[in-house]
């Protein structure tokens, strides 16, 4: 009884902390006002699907290498997001390939906790758990990938505005930062000028790439080169001016980062500390800690306080996350 009870609290304190997570990424991803804001700015700025040429020029993204289950999958709602999703990881996985991979996990997990006797609650948290945990680390891969877009963004900027000044088009300026800029961003400058080379235009060039990496730093640089090509100016001082910017952008969450450092330990400490207490008085005096899973209000108090617990989280995350 006592270890299924602390398996059940492990699984419950991921879970919630993961939840508390996730929600705050779909938050940030679709009801942030500063991310609607950009979104709309770069609609208004680069022309619609419908101002491009009946040509389809860009490859299409298999969801599946099987045909009928392709199709499928493109009439299913939410696997065009998931596509997209998956893109941004970088990662050579399609929709078919990640959804077969969150269902091999929630087979084993069933079949783990069939085969121990755990309750089916308990198998259905483990098997909940394990989709969770591919999606943690899939978020994780995307979230460093753009970490490592951001950091180079600057550089290969500077290098395009200077190519540019020494009389290289903008093409062949994208060109050579590709091949000097350190992956990932060079594989995806490479990608905006095949896609420009081949005859997809510039515009609808930057909106992909600012597609396929989620970070406003790379939208800022995309709409300053559609409004440019609109406009006129000198687009090189523009490049340098926005690389200004970035760097200036880096500096200032460095800092707050630095400075909030103590909030979000405190935030981490917060949110072991209950766990904590109890595995700690569960050993010291087991029959009065019983008392939570054994009597039928203390199971709707262990609820009540788990739900205002991933309330407590999800605010204080808030609190610690300072946009610059």
């Amino acid at each position: 009884m006592d270890l299924r009870y602390w398996t059940f609290l492990g699984l419950v304190t991921v879970s919630l902390g993961l939840l508390v997570w996730g929600l705050h990424g779909v938050w940030r991803q679709y009801f942030d006002p500063r991310q609607q804001a950009l979104r709309k700015r770069l609609k208004t700025a680069v022309p619609t699907a419908a101002d491009e040429p009946r040509l389809q020029l860009r490859s299409t993204r298999l969801l599946s290498t099987v045909p009928g289950l392709d199709t499928g999958l493109r009439k299913t709602p939410g696997t065009a997001a998931l596509d997209r999703f998956l893109l941004q990881t970088g990662l050579a996985l399609s929709v078919a390939q990640t959804l077969g991979m969150g269902l091999g996990l929630v087979l084993l997990m069933v079949t783990l906790g069939s085969s121990l006797g755990w309750p089916a609650a308990l198998t259905g948290a483990l098997a909940l758990l394990s989709c969770l945990v591919l999606a943690a680390w899939l978020q994780h891969r995307r979230s460093q990938r753009m970490v490592l877009i951001g950091l180079a963004l600057p550089d290969a900027l500077d290098l395009i505005a200077r190519s540019m000044q020494a009389g290289h088009a903008f093409t062949s300026a994208l060109q050579l930062a590709a091949k000097d800029s350190p992956p990932p961003l060079s594989l995806e400058l490479r990608t905006v000028f095949e896609e420009i080379n081949f005859g997809v235009g510039t515009a609808q060039a930057l909106q992909a790439l600012s597609t396929r990496v989620v970070s406003e730093d790379v939208r800022y640089f995309v709409v300053a080169v559609v409004i440019q090509s609109e406009t006129g100016g000198n687009l090189a001082d523009i490049l340098k001016n926005t690389a200004n910017l970035i760097r200036e952008r880096q500096k200032i969450a460095g800092v707050v980062r630095v400075l909030s450092a103590e909030g979000r330990i405190s935030a981490l400490v917060l949110s072991v500390l209950p766990f904590a207490l109890a595995a700690i008085m569960s050993l010291l005096n087991p029959a009065f800690v019983s008392k939570l899973w054994t009597d039928p209000m203390g199971l709707q108090l262990v609820y009540f306080s788990l739900f205002l617990m991933g309330l407590g989280m999800l605010w204080m995350w808030k609190l610690i996350q300072i946009r610059v």
